[in-house]
């Protein structure tokens, strides 16, 4: 199994790397423990992985798969990976697809998104491929018109759909809106962005036997995270050991967290590149330990994920709570958060989607005073800004869910939208 002992992985890049050479330069030769090493810093990471002159690749691009990475934000970058890492990649993520609910003869459709160096569609199918059960695999796509995927999932009767939240959604208002069920599903495995309550009523009601769950936690440039955890929380998982070394570092002052419940970064060091070495690389995400003795944590959500409107800081998890303590009923099946200027201020529209049919103007109208309330109870310097008129009052903007913003590469929802002029 080519999984690396951390000192010979630290040594080899320290060698054979010069971003990470240089990144060493200051520590003494024996440094092999990960408390030794700095947290590596993305921009420089990035500008040192470069097509041309790259300074973090161990050796020349001669054998290997090249993926883009960027996720919903940032300049598309570009992450290799050999043969061997990449088979032991998907060969470690397919076993964890079985702790997901994969079982024997499972027919599933592969509706993440492929080209243009995308990896998930090819990910998620080689994992599959890979996995230690038997499955049928049905390639059709993020991609596909709906039209000619759900006949396609209704002829293979499949069992399992997996994509990401965005593109579960968008299926599941297809079929409501065409007046359909698909009950042969069993589950939903979700991945590439977290899933909210306010989704998954949507998702019950296009597939009502279904079961929605993580199919694990991994990135194309940060590589494995986390298998699921079975239970309740699908935000739960645990690191993909031995190949993997998961740490949450204080946002603040980098220290390494050890207790439960304390939110912080997470820290990703893999034990089997060499290639293109991810050694205590940020992974974007906000974490907490569930039970750290087990290696039990909980993703929070990106740490990107935010916006400053204003002076008034905010996360897209403080909308998605409000949304959750007004809407009561159930009626809300997606929300982003989009910012704009006018007028010489800034101000934030929530744009909230329901689902086909919920056209009650009078009751949606109580339902966005509600959450706008919420917002404004939640985040009170929002409502100080607005009686200081530094910024508009909080709006509410109603939409459908397939009106909400997509990145078109990934089919990932864009939680936040900026929509300021930059110059």
């Amino acid at each position: 199994m080519p999984v690396h002992q951390l000192s010979d992985l630290i040594r080899y890049s320290r060698h054979n790397s010069p971003f990470y050479s240089a990144l060493y330069a200051h520590l003494p030769p024996e440094a092999d423990r990960l408390a030794d090493l700095p947290v590596v810093d993305q921009d420089a990471f990035w500008k040192a992985n470069t097509l041309h002159g790259n300074r973090v690749l161990t050796g020349p691009l001669a054998e290997a798969v090249v993926y883009k990475t960027g996720g919903t934000t940032g300049a598309p970058k570009f992450s290799c990976y050999t043969r061997e890492e990449w088979r032991e990649f998907v060969t470690a993520f397919g076993q964890g697809l079985v702790e997901a609910g994969l079982r024997p003869g499972h027919r599933v459709a592969d509706l993440f998104y492929a080209g243009e160096l995308y990896a998930s569609f090819l990910f998620v199918l080689d994992s599959l491929a890979h996995a230690p059960v038997d499955n049928v695999r049905l390639p059709i796509g993020g991609g596909a018109p709906l039209e000619t995927t759900v006949p396609t999932l209704e002829d293979f009767a499949a069992e399992v759909v997996a994509g990401t939240p965005t593109t579960l959604c968008r299926l599941a208002e297809h079929v409501i809106a065409t007046g359909r069920q698909l009950p042969s599903v069993e589950l939903l495995f979700f991945g590439g962005e977290a899933l909210f309550d306010d989704q998954r009523r949507l998702l019950a009601a296009a597939f009502p036997h279904a079961e929605a769950r993580s199919l694990g936690y991994a990135s194309v440039d940060a590589g494995l995270l986390g298998r699921p955890v079975p239970g309740p929380d699908p935000r739960v998982h645990r690191a993909f050991t031995p190949h993997t070394v998961v740490e949450i570092l204080d946002e603040t002052t980098g220290e390494v967290i050890d207790e439960p419940g304390r939110p912080g970064r997470v820290v990703v060091t893999q034990l089997y590149r060499k290639l293109m070495p991810v050694i205590r690389y940020p992974a974007g995400d906000r974490a907490e330990w569930a039970d750290p003795e087990a290696g039990h944590f909980r993703i929070l959500g990106r740490a990107e994920e935010g916006v400053r409107v204003g002076p008034v800081s905010l996360y897209s998890q403080d909308a998605l709570d409000a949304v959750a303590e007004a809407d009561t009923e159930g009626r809300i099946t997606g929300t982003q958060l989009v910012v704009r200027r006018w007028d010489g201020r800034d101000g934030l529209v929530l744009r909230l989607a329901t689902a086909p049919g919920d056209d009650d103007p009078a009751g949606l109208e109580v339902l966005a005073k509600a959450v706008v309330t919420e917002l404004d109870e939640a985040r009170p310097l929002y409502p100080d800004s607005v009686r200081a008129g530094h910024v508009h009052p909080l709006a509410v903007e109603w939409a459908r869910h397939g009106d909400l913003v997509v990145n078109p590469r990934s089919g990932k929802l864009v939680r936040v939208i900026d929509e300021r002029p930059t110059a």
